[in-house]
C-alpha cells in the first residue's frame, strides 16, 4: 500500500458490510479506515483526513444524516450515503444536506466502485485546477460554459436559458446526483421547489435536442423519484 492510496472511511455498524467493504476497497488499492459508531467516525475524519466517506444512516448512537449535517460544518470530503431506505425522501434529504451520492443496500460492488472513483476524481478537479476554464468535450457533446455554447457532433444547439442551466448544474456535477429540489432551487428559484413539471419539461426538451435516449441514456440518466445524473465518461 503506498502513502498516496486515496484513504476510504466506511462508517457502519454493520460488520459484514464494514468487511466486506474492507476487503472490495483494499482489493482496488484504498486504503481503508473503519467505524462502527456515528462518534468513532466523525473522531476518524477529523483526525484521519480521509479522502471519502461511505456513511450509513442506520447508526446505533446517532443518524446519519445527523453525522452528515456536522461533517458538513467543517469538511467538504465527498461522502457516499448507504442505507437500506429506498424512499425518495430519504434520498432527497441526504442529497439535499451535503451528501455526494446515495446508494441503496444491497449494493453491487462494481457499482459502488465507480461511484466512488467519480467522487475522487471530482475532488481531485476541484482542488487542483479550480480556475480551469469550465469546457466539457467527449468528442461529440462540447459544452463551453465560458461561452455558454453547445455543441452536438460539431452543430450548435439551441437552448433556452432554463435548458443551458439545467444541463450547466448537471455537468458541474458530473457523475453525481442531483436532486430535483436542488435543480429547481438553483435554476427556478427557492419558491419553485416543488414545481417538478417544470423540471420535466426541461429535461424532456434537453434530451430531445441532445438526441439522448432516456431508455439507453449517453449524457442524462434519471434516478427515479430522486433526481437526475450526467453520465460520467466512464458510466456509458
Amino acid at each position: 500500500m503506498t502513502a498516496s492510496a486515496p484513504r476510504v472511511l466506511v462508517i457502519d455498524d454493520e460488520a459484514q458490510i464494514r468487511r466486506f467493504l474492507d476487503i472490495g476497497l483494499r482489493a482496488e488499492g484504498y486504503q481503508v479506515l473503519q467505524a462502527a459508531t456515528a462518534e468513532e467516525g466523525l473522531a476518524l475524519a477529523a483526525t484521519q483526513s480521509p479522502d471519502l466517506v461511505i456513511l450509513d444512516i442506520g447508526l446505533p448512537d446517532r443518524e446519519g444524516h445527523e453525522v452528515l449535517a456536522e461533517l458538513r460544518q467543517w469538511s467538504q470530503v465527498p461522502v457516499l450515503m448507504l442505507s437500506v431506505r429506498d424512499s425518495e425522501a430519504q434520498k432527497v434529504r441526504a442529497l439535499d444536506n451535503g451528501a455526494n451520492d446515495y446508494v441503496t443496500k444491497p449494493f453491487g460492488v462494481q457499482e459502488l466502485m465507480a461511484r466512488l472513483r467519480v467522487l475522487l476524481r471530482s475532488r481531485v478537479a476541484a482542488t487542483t485546477a479550480p480556475d480551469a476554464a469550465p469546457r466539457y468535450d467527449d468528442g461529440r457533446l462540447v459544452v463551453d460554459q465560458l461561452r455558454r455554447e453547445v455543441t452536438l457532433d460539431g452543430e450548435p444547439v439551441a437552448l433556452t436559458r432554463k435548458e443551458y442551466a439545467v444541463l450547466a448544474m448537471l455537468l458541474r456535477h458530473a457523475g453525481r446526483v442531483v436532486s430535483q429540489q436542488q435543480l429547481l432551487r438553483e435554476v427556478w428559484g427557492a419558491t419553485h421547489v416543488q414545481d417538478t413539471h417544470y423540471l420535466r419539461i426541461v429535461i424532456g426538451r434537453l434530451r430531445q435536442k441532445l438526441d439522448d435516449d432516456p431508455g439507453e441514456p449517453r449524457w442524462l440518466k434519471t434516478e427515479p423519484g430522486v433526481g437526475y445524473r450526467f453520465l460520467a465518461r466512464d458510466e456509458t
